[in-house]
């Protein structure tokens, strides 16, 4: 018995790259797989495409013997990523898991980017994920509210440039960024009603890599940076076993998956006992927290 037997998967930006990769894992587990993509360019723009990058995954899905169906609603459409969920309980009866792929990229340097550019790359990773997230959970807590187990799953897509920043993507690490702290939210809301919520950081050879510069080393019998690498992770993260694990970022990179670690409060300076913080003592009690001056200087 494979893993995801059984179980019903919405990926979005489902149709190439990453997603495709995740598509074909958890219908190789058994899954059945909902592909959502678009097929725009790595810009966001329309390409015309016949068939489409989701048709094409698709025919790939059922060439496995597995079972598929594209769509091609915008992940942005809110009330759309609600009839997207019901029409998928509809036709297959329930819903497992949404693992949240779908993305562009439209690099500029903060002084130079549009308000359109900044819009268009949010609206797309961040509202997109939070719409199909939304409205899964809303399902979810439905029927774990009439009495029914439920196994709910979500899967977020951050990266590395939402965790550490990166510069000329101020628009994609905001909302990377948000994607992380999207899955600590979801993680504790959702805990009573049997769902959790996870995200990865895969470091893969994507449209998006290869745009600001890295690329794969085809020479190697086994590819570090095959966007399949990550697959396997959010296959057990959409499997039943994986409910223990709620609220984390994996970090894969080759066959290496990592945790990473949320902010953490560090060393402080504080003022004199029974006084409030000055401005005229932050200047060096600051350089001493951050090692840029001794401690016990100035008194």
């Amino acid at each position: 018995m494979s893993a995801l037997d059984g179980r019903v998967v919405i990926v979005t930006g489902g149709g190439r790259g990453l997603g495709r990769a995740h598509c074909l894992a958890l219908a190789a587990q058994g899954a059945t797989v909902v592909v959502n993509d678009l097929g725009v360019s790595l810009q966001g723009h329309p390409e015309a495409h016949q068939p489409s990058p989701a048709d094409q995954v698709v025919a790939e899905i059922e060439a496995l013997g597995a079972t598929a169906v594209a769509d091609g609603t915008s992940v942005t459409d809110w009330d759309g990523m609600a009839d997207l969920v019901a029409r998928t309980v509809e036709r297959f009866g329930t819903l497992h898991a949404v693992v949240n792929n779908a993305g562009f990229i439209r690099d500029a340097m903060l002084v130079t980017m549009t308000e359109d550019d900044f819009d268009a790359v949010v609206a797309v990773h961040l509202k997109g994920s939070v719409a199909l997230t939304k409205h899964a959970c809303a399902f979810w807590r439905q029927r774990a509210k009439a009495g029914e187990r439920v196994t709910g799953r979500v899967v977020l897509t951050t990266s590395g440039a939402g965790l550490f920043g990166h510069a000329g993507q101020a628009n994609y690490s905001a909302a990377k960024g948000g994607l992380a702290a999207l899955a600590a939210t979801v993680a504790l809301e959702m805990q009573r009603y049997g769902v959790t919520a996870n995200a990865i950081s895969p470091v893969a050879a994507t449209r998006m890599l290869a745009a600001i510069g890295r690329t794969a080393d085809r020479a190697a019998d086994w590819d570090p940076l095959d966007p399949a690498n990550a697959s396997p992770v959010v296959a057990w993260l959409c499997s039943e076993e994986s409910g223990w694990l709620s609220g984390a970022v994996l970090r894969i990179d080759g066959n290496t998956v990592r945790r990473v670690r949320g902010w953490t409060v560090e060393d402080g300076y504080t003022a004199k006992a029974g006084r409030a913080l000055e401005v005229g003592e932050l200047g060096l009690g600051l350089r001493q927290l951050y090692g840029a001056a001794p401690v016990g200087l100035g008194g």
